[in-house]
């Protein structure tokens, strides 16, 4: 007897309204100035069932450490929250970075959060550490961190295999099963469905890039954060890819910082305390996300303000007529099968105004 099946296709997105592809939401629940994480969490809950309501695909939890703007150091246990709090939208990692856990770990979690929420859990990968080496090191307890990036294709093949429950006969860990999982529908009276979450590969260069198109695996990349390779990388992507059971074409999502307010003015002193965020950040200084009456404050020395012009650059914010301009112009560009927005704002309430600007501005319905 097998429960619970699965959709045939849960990899690609409905297009909604007059969006040019799929939209998505990504997380990073972020902690501002003067708020607590519990304030952040409580933006998360609201924030997926504006998502639900409005049509938007998926909702992913990105996994960061040691950031104290950032709430997020725990995907599986904040999609856990979120799947209590919602009843059709995609939930998952955006991601959990696989060279920080042992890949029975994550089978077991992303297992769980499946039967918790059945159908509609993804779980994408990535190999950074999303954080700085010191901590990387105190997760992975080695400092020898570039060998947990190189062994990525080996942990992302043993992370497979325990999800499917499929080592081969006489593999060490052929009698280990990640549960809840596969083995319980092959055990005496089970019922256990033999879905799993489909896997994602995340990257902001090269390597996931072409190893997803060589697997056949859906491709995230961050254009957020690294929006000079994202062409390059998505070309890669599709030139390495080869069909599977999986997908028998590419199909690539960007994510994208945006923010739209209905003052454009608001939108730009939010950015320029999204600057100062990532000045802080990249010099070793990271803090709760500043307000904007702090960063109109700062000092920027002429490096730094080099920097953040640099970094607002890929922001596409303003009003809600220059960002879907923005998405429309990035979409026809990168070719992306879909877009994953996250928006970073002070205040929680900013960030869900900007998610329903963006729904309006494509008729996105209320389901």
């Amino acid at each position: 007897m097998v429960a619970d099946e699965a959709p045939a296709d849960e990899v690609r997105g409905v297009v909604q309204g007059a969006a040019p592809v799929p939209l998505s939401v990504l997380d990073l629940v972020t902690v501002g100035a003067g708020r607590t994480a519990t304030d952040a969490l409580r933006t998360s809950v609201d924030l997926v069932r504006l998502a639900e309501a409005r049509g938007f695909h998926r909702y992913w939890v990105a996994e960061h450490h040691s950031m104290p703007g950032v709430a997020s150091s725990s995907p599986a246990v904040i999609l856990a929250h979120l799947a209590a709090h919602s009843e059709r939208i995609r939930l998952g990692s955006g991601g959990v970075m696989l060279p920080n856990h042992a890949p029975l770990v994550i089978a077991e979690q992303f297992g769980t959060l499946e039967a918790m929420a059945p159908g509609r859990i993804d779980l994408g990968l990535g190999r950074a550490p999303g954080t700085d080496g010191a901590t990387a090191a105190a997760l992975r307890r080695t400092d020898r961190l570039n060998e947990g990036a190189d062994d990525f294709p080996e942990q992302l093949a043993e992370l497979i295999r325990f999800l499917d429950d499929d080592f081969p006969d006489g593999h060490p860990y052929g009698r280990i099963h990640a549960v809840p999982g596969p083995v319980q529908g092959t055990s005496p009276g089970g019922v256990q469905s033999p879905h799993r979450p489909p896997v994602w590969l995340l990257g902001s260069s090269g390597f996931s890039a072409r190893l997803a198109g060589l697997l056949g695996l859906p491709f995230a990349f961050a254009h957020h954060f690294s929006a000079q390779n994202t062409v390059p990388a998505l070309d890669l992507y599709r030139e390495s890819f080869k069909p599977s059971r999986v997908l028998d074409a590419p199909y690539a999502l960007i994510g994208v910082s945006v923010l739209a307010t209905d003052e454009e003015s608001e939108a730009r002193r939010q950015v320029l305390a999204t600057g100062l965020n990532m000045v802080r950040l990249r010099t070793g200084r990271p803090g709760l996300f500043p307000t904007p009456e702090e960063a109109e404050a700062h000092e920027f020395s002429p490096m730094e303000r080099e920097f953040v012009s640099s970094w607002n650059a890929n922001i596409v914010h303003g009003s809600v007529d220059e960002v879907r301009s923005g998405l429309d112009e990035l979409q026809k560009r990168t070719g992306a099968d879909e877009l994953m927005l996250t928006s970073h704002a002070h205040r929680g309430e900013l960030r869900l105004r900007s998610y329903e600007l963006i729904a309006d501005a494509y008729g996105l319905p209320t389901i």
